[in-house]
């Protein structure tokens, strides 16, 4: 194995080693948490995908953005949480150069991904409750599927320069990154090359990417907000506001914690390795088990197509 060389020697590592910095006193109550996440994570996210396939008065637009976004949830602690867990329990670090890019790459496509997504379900909601008369014309199935596919199109740009940028990586002094999954910031920290070059293309990745569109989600909200003031009954006004609280919590929880890890090594300011770890780990794994509870299990229609599938009954509908 290809874990060391000589101080001035470079090698092209042929595997990496993952090594996650957690403690044997909190490494059970690590493995127990990581496996309700994933439980909670594929059970919420199925549920979701059956009741919008199965509910053809659910093909909308809304929810198909929303049955988009449980695919990439799923889609991502799955690439993640199983091999997590499996370092913790059984210490099988080793993994090829090859399947540590794949994941990587998933990664990292996926949360760019999610961004541009998140991004046009509020503008969805947006021009649902601002423009209304306009929403059949402006939002439509062949508008969705073309921004979900402009989505990943636009993912892949940034993708192609970290494919660029990656063979250029060279290891001299070891190649043992120091966290639970493969990470681009990571492999860049242990290798030898001069790292404001890559960490620079990181943090503007995420600066201009990041920023750009929780701009759009912050002003979308903002507007949507906005316009609830001008409802006269305090009710509606507290279920417009409840709605854009509980979206906003959980869209700074994806975002705060992965921008700051991603933004602050590219202009200079670096982080504790347990810092940057926690700050990645959380914004990558926990998003995923609360989006069904925030976007879909609130939401009155997903609750009805739900009790329906169970019991063949619909809740009552709230005047």
């Amino acid at each position: 194995m290809e874990s060391t060389a000589m101080r001035n020697e470079t090698i092209f590592v042929s595997e990496f080693v993952l090594h996650c910095e957690v403690t044997s006193q909190i490494q059970s109550f690590t493995v127990v948490a990581l496996a309700i996440i994933y439980l909670v994570t594929i059970v919420g996210n199925t549920l979701v995908l059956l009741v919008i396939i199965l509910n053809h008065q659910l093909h909308s637009p809304m929810f198909v953005f929303i049955a988009t976004l449980s695919v990439i949830d799923l889609l991502n602690n799955t690439n993640l949480i199983p091999k997590m867990m499996a370092l913790l329990l059984f210490d099988t670090s080793p993994v090829p150069y090859g399947t540590c890019v794949v994941q990587m790459f998933l990664v990292y496509h996926l949360q760019i991904v999610e961004c541009f997504l998140l991004a046009l379900m509020a503008c969805d909601r947006y021009i649902a409750v601002i423009h209304p008369l306009r929403y059949p014309q402006l939002v439509n199935g062949r508008t969705v599927w073309a921004g979900i596919l402009l989505c990943n199109i636009l993912s892949g740009m940034p993708m192609t320069v970290y494919m660029i940028f990656l063979p250029e990586l060279s290891f001299c002094h070891t190649n043992v990154l120091p966290i639970c999954f493969c990470d681009y910031g990571t492999m860049v920290h242990i290798s030898c090359n001069e790292k404001a070059k890559y960490l620079g293309f990181l943090s503007t990745n995420a600066t201009t990417i990041g920023l750009g569109t929780l701009a759009i989600i912050l002003f979308s909200y903002g507007k949507i907000a906005h316009a609830a003031l001008k409802i006269s009954s305090s009710e509606g006004k507290g279920k417009v506001f409840d709605v854009v609280v509980t979206h906003l919590l959980v869209v700074l929880l994806y975002y705060l914690p992965l921008l700051t890890a991603l933004i602050l090594p590219g202009i200079g300011i670096n982080l504790l390795t347990e810092t940057y770890n926690t700050m990645i780990t959380i914004s990558t794994i926990v998003p995923p088990m609360i989006n069904p509870i925030i976007y879909s299990f609130r939401n009155m229609e997903m609750k009805n197509a739900i009790k329906k599938l169970f019991t063949g009954k619909r809740t009552t509908q709230q005047p």
